[in-house]
């Protein structure tokens, strides 16, 4: 016997009442913020018709508070699955219409679920973040809802690519899930995250301060680096977050995404022999570089605003995902100080956890100096940089376009780091430091006893420019493969990751390294 026309009207009516979110004066205030609302956001980033949601009936347990006579519609956040571009991706968006979004045990329990679901099947995890925090009715199970959270996150770590999107507020304990995911996006004028809101920091320590300026996109993006893409709002967010995920795999066991490539690999940049400026204090734009070599010219730049001295970035050569990690002369000389070196460090660590391939373009003067970096403890933050690239099993592809001076030329991925190959332009200048600060040291004496030392001083570094600020030096202890020009980069580049496209490392058997954090 079926089931009666009553008992499917009566599913029908709570399934659309549930769905219905908050109602339509909370979901006309959601709107009138710039914000979509929850099930608009999972509408806009799963291909339509695809998106199957899970576990829509569950409801909080609590009565505590007056919680047993409020309904909160699925619990605050709608978990599920869909096709993003033609491949399966879970997700969990925050609905703020449904008691602010704020998560207490069974919304936790529902976040859970869907995470389990992710890492069982090896796809990627997204979360639409929209909170209000941790439900303070419901008391510790929400604060047990985060640790499960904050377990998942850690436990998918380098198994499958997890993004979080900050698409509203995320305070205190909330703010943690974020940070354990591998990228982290926010709207600019809607989104903001921070441990300790602005009323108590007033309250505690006298400081006045906005939320906007205290932990909103562009703060997080220029100064703290939590945010790896400050966007311009929600339909930007979840556009970006899909190219983001077209040059990723579905999980670390997976293959890497290709792409139909319309560029060619015999493609010659002519635009790169002239780049280098003549004058080795001026700076050049190395994003250009690294626009040349692209497919088409194409790049997808995280951090863009946060440590610009270093630029990482997702490329496509012949249509596979690389990795490029460069430093920028164009902002402080491309040196590498703290936030330089951690932009790098755990781009370096994503890509080698999910089989993407690392091309370097190394153009460094050193680290900075003074007493601001080293009491910030940039030899620890260095010292991730070689971990980094020491502990990578990818094809790693080295291209020196300029200086390439001391501790920093082997915190570049140098050959002994664990380089595959080293390539260097006409241009580069490998050496232990410049030639001004060589001889004031290797030369101290006969400069001081000359009769003329200014005169002596320009002797002498000449004389070293000559020898040592050319690639055939380094050339010939083996220490690079070959010079190029660069025009032929892209060429080469292209070649030499063919051929090391089936590269193979295994690391010594152990539990996990002890990185220097």
């Amino acid at each position: 016997m079926g089931l009666t026309a009553d008992r499917i009207k009566t599913f029908e009516e709570r399934r659309d009442l549930l769905t219905a979110m908050g109602g339509e004066k909370l979901i006309e205030k959601q709107h009138a913020l710039g914000k979509m609302t929850a099930r608009e956001r999972l509408d806009l980033f799963f291909d339509k018709g695809t998106f199957q949601e899970v576990q829509l009936f569950v409801k909080t347990r609590s009565t505590l508070f007056g919680l047993g006579d409020k309904e909160i519609k699925a619990d605050g956040v709608i978990t599920g699955f869909g096709k993003v571009n033609g491949r399966t991706v879970y997700a969990a968006a925050q609905d703020f219409t449904s008691a602010g979004g704020s998560l207490g045990e069974m919304h936790a329990k529902k976040i859970w679920k869907v995470m389990d679901m992710a890492i069982d099947a090896r796809k990627p995890f997204v979360a639409l973040n929209d909170s209000g925090g941790a439900r303070i009715q419901e008391g510790v199970p929400s604060l047990d809802g985060y640790g499960g959270i904050f377990y998942r996150n850690t436990i998918a770590s380098g198994y499958i690519p997890q993004i979080t999107a900050i698409m509203g507020p995320t305070a205190g304990g909330a703010v943690y899930s974020p940070a354990l995911t591998d990228w982290v996006f926010m709207v600019k004028g809607s989104s903001y995250m921070y441990i300790t809101g602005p009323d108590v920091i007033k309250a505690v320590i006298g400081e006045e301060v906005t939320h906007d300026e205290l932990g909103g996109a562009v703060a997080h993006a220029t100064k703290s680096g939590v945010c790896h893409f400050a966007t311009e709002n929600d339909e930007d967010c979840i556009n970006r977050i899909k190219t983001l995920l077209s040059y990723l795999p579905d999980s670390c066991h997976s293959p890497l995404p290709v792409v139909a490539c319309t560029d060619s690999a015999d493609r010659e940049c002519p635009e790169l022999d002239a780049i280098v400026p003549d004058k080795a204090t001026r700076g050049y734009e190395m994003r250009k570089v690294v626009q040349a070599v692209a497919d088409n010219g194409e790049i997808f730049e995280p951090h863009e605003l946060w440590a610009k001295s270093m630029l990482v970035a997702f490329i496509r050569i012949m249509g596979k995902p690389v990795g490029v990690i460069a430093n920028n002369p164009r902002n402080s000389a491309g040196v590498l100080d703290v936030d330089a070196s951690d932009k790098a460090s755990r781009f370096i660590r994503f890509c080698d956890a999910f089989n993407i391939p690392l091309v370097t373009f190394a153009d460094v003067p050193g680290y900075m100096p003074g007493t601001e970096q080293e009491w910030a403890g940039i030899i620890s933050h260095g010292a991730k940089l070689l971990h980094a690239y020491s502990e990578a099993t990818v094809p790693k592809i080295t291209v020196v376009t300029r200086k390439d001076y001391g501790g920093a030329y082997i915190g570049m991925c140098s050959k002994y780091l664990g380089a595959d190959y080293v390539m260097a332009w006409p241009s580069a200048e490998i050496a232990v430091m410049g030639a001004e600060g060589a001889c004031n040291i290797v030369y101290r004496k006969e400069i001081s006893s000359a009769a003329d030392p200014a005169a002596k001083r320009k002797e002498l570094v000449s004389a070293y420019e000559e020898q040592f600020n050319n690639p055939y030096f380094a050339a010939s202890l083996g220490i690079i493969e070959e010079i190029i020009v660069p025009r032929d980069t892209r060429k080469r580049i292209a070649v030499i990751l063919d051929a090391y496209q089936d590269k193979k490392k295994e690391l010594l058997p152990k539990k996990h390294n002890n990185i220097p954090l």
